[in-house]
């Protein structure tokens, strides 16, 4: 029974994982873990860093990627001879250089304006070779721009804060989460867990947590998560410094519907206790205008104090 428990609660995060005051998951979701000693081509996944990349770094890879492709052929087509090239009017180095780069832009495009072709075996072997690499790589951007775009956009807005605060006659361990944009997301599940130093031991130990309520059907509003903190709470009785001293550390994950998309949405977060906020209750943050209720999400970390149970 011992070692069935055991397993239950392992995250798959190991008992020395965080035992030096480090977080194992880092406020964007994201594990604090960087792994070593990986060959190089092991450790490559070109697809996952094209489609997890900002924007702004995709397309400059892209239009990199471009650039360096156009003046290899253009190098090529130079070794070659600008000769072999019919309608370049260039006289000097850069002008050739300049219209067999865009020649090969012309090339690699299947674009063609007419003025430029080429002339000979080798050139029109290289031309060829380029017209098909250009038809493979404009697929595999077309491929990786639909990756980025079918993923779902939601990104699921945590409180920087957690709380305890009075919950009915005992205490309760509190964080909010909202949905930031207007698409719906269905089917709600939270699942809370803690981790934290065994006493006298670098191991730790880690825990589900009960809450209040794991689901909701809908949301669109505000979603405080609740850890009551009875007697059967592996918190039960822990003090703040107890919090500091054996490095608590919460991690929290919602998995939910995405109507937009019509994916399923996982997003995480974690707390520490640093973060965390004893004798605090969150603000409320609807008000009714004009038949709506309206949510001021700037005000997601807002707090009063309350004292405790």
């Amino acid at each position: 029974m011992a070692l069935e428990e055991k397993k239950f609660n392992d995250f798959g995060l190991g008992e020395k994982s965080e035992s030096n005051g480090y977080r194992a998951v880092n406020k964007d979701g994201s594990f604090n873990i960087l792994k070593t000693n990986i060959p190089f081509f092991e450790k490559l996944n070109f697809f996952h860093n094209l489609v997890t990349m900002s924007w702004l770094n995709f397309f400059g890879y892209i239009l990199l990627g471009y650039f360096v492709i156009n003046f290899s052929f253009a190098a090529i087509y130079m070794s070659i001879g600008v000769d072999h090239l019919t309608g370049t009017s260039g006289t000097t180095g850069i002008d050739q250089f300049s219209e067999a780069f865009f020649f090969s832009a012309q090339t690699i495009t299947t674009l063609g304006y007419g003025r430029v072709a080429p002339l000979g075996l080798a050139t029109n072997i290289v031309a060829a070779i380029e017209s098909m690499l250009g038809l493979l790589s404009f697929a595999l951007a077309t491929g990786l721009l639909y990756g980025r775009f079918s993923k779902s956009p939601t990104k699921i807005k945590y409180s920087d804060i957690g709380v305890i605060a009075p919950y009915q006659n005992i205490n309760g361990f509190m964080i909010r989460v909202v949905n930031p944009q207007n698409n719906e997301l269905l089917e709600v599940n939270a699942d809370l867990s803690v981790s934290f130093r065994k006493e006298g031991s670098q191991h730790r130990e880690f825990h589900n947590l009960k809450l209040e309520r794991n689901m909701v059907f809908f949301f669109p509003s505000v979603w405080t998560i609740v850890h009551p903190i009875d007697e059967k709470s592996p918190l039960y009785k822990m003090t703040e410094k107890e919090f500091e001293k054996r490095k608590v550390e919460f991690i929290v994950m919602l998995k939910a519907f995405d109507a937009s998309s019509s994916q399923t949405l996982y997003s995480r977060s974690s707390y520490k206790a640093d973060e965390i906020i004893w004798g605090a209750k969150f603000t409320y943050l609807g008000q009714h205008k004009n038949g709506k209720l309206h949510i001021d999400v700037s005000g997601l970390n807002s707090y009063d104090q309350s004292g405790l149970q």
